[in-house]
């Protein structure tokens, strides 16, 4: 997944692509299709059996990931949730910390980034500006956990992050991804983007549960313990589907097979083998096959359409 870019690479500001529903078939035989379809199939396998506890090596650029990431978190302190007027869906203070992002987000590149990758800043920032909401809709949705994937795969395409780095890269990157997600999910009442309502696997994750079902693989938390509330409360930190589950639980209102139709049916699913080749199906086609939610993708000269 290492290119061999030099400082001599003409970098360039990613612009979208997609732009009408015909322009799916190119994106779809794109090979920036194909290196996303591989990059999450790979990230998976890396996880599986694999606790979030479990032994791997967090090398030091993993940790700066992780480090930008707690820095981007503590920018919600500036911009508290504004209570002047009630509404079930869109704080407008959201609004305030993603526009202080976009405005440090190249500082923080500089603070997490070699010298020698400096010239990929251009590149870089939109995919993490688009990673976690829109401030006009004050929405977020798989897009955004896309957008955010994309971005760790132009890292890795740079060679900043390695191969070797895979199972930390799910269970420490991008879980610290999703807390600080969810985090601004409930800080800010963020509406879901493109929800399917009931019928949707998740009013905002999707990779949280695929790369999850992966973990449990071999795990002796069968997939129908996955909506038993003691076994989530008991295991959300260890595994990434259950905590998915405990943050739709700690969110949602109601009886869980009626507002999460779709995680309540695959718990009936025996095997999570099954459970996670489904979703990899899945997310091929709810995600990276709709126009609505690939329509904002950028595309540059890292990742090429």
């Amino acid at each position: 997944m290492t290119s061999n870019r030099g400082i001599g690479h003409a970098y360039i500001v990613p612009q979208r692509q997609i732009l009408e529903p015909k322009d799916m078939a190119r994106w779809q035989q794109s090979s920036t299709y194909k290196e996303v379809v591989s990059f999450v199939e790979q990230l998976s396998k890396s996880v599986e059996g694999k606790p979030v506890t479990s032994g791997y090596v967090v090398s030091a650029n993993v940790q700066a990931v992780c480090v930008l990431l707690d820095k981007a978190e503590r920018l919600i302190e500036r911009h508290p949730p504004d209570r002047s007027t009630a509404s079930r869906y869109g704080n407008k203070a959201f609004r305030g910390w993603i526009s202080d992002l976009e405005k440090q987000a190249g500082e923080l590149l500089l603070e997490m980034l070699a010298e020698k990758y400096h010239g990929a800043i251009v590149e870089l920032a939109p995919y993490l500006e688009q990673a976690f909401g829109n401030a006009t809709r004050i929405d977020y949705g798989s897009g955004h956990e896309l957008s955010f994937m994309m971005w760790v795969l132009c890292l890795c395409k740079l060679g900043f992050l390695e191969p070797s780095d895979s199972t930390a890269i799910v269970l420490a990157v991008f879980r610290r991804y999703i807390l600080l997600c969810q985090r601004l999910q409930e800080t800010y009442s963020l509406e879901p983007a493109g929800s399917h309502g009931v019928w949707g696997l998740d009013d905002y994750q999707f990779l949280l549960f695929y790369f999850g079902s992966a973990q449990l693989i071999g795990s002796d938390i069968a997939p129908a313990a996955s909506v038993d509330m003691q076994v989530v409360s008991d295991m959300a930190s260890d595994y990434l589907y259950l905590q998915g589950i405990r943050f739709i639980a700690k969110t949602k209102n109601g009886p869980f097979f009626e507002h999460s139709r779709q995680l309540y049916d695959i718990s009936g699913v025996g095997k999570w083998e099954k459970v996670n080749q489904g979703l990899g199906k899945m997310y091929r086609v709810e995600v990276l096959g709709k126009f609505p939610v690939v329509q904002h993708l950028v595309f540059g000269s890292i990742l090429k359409l």
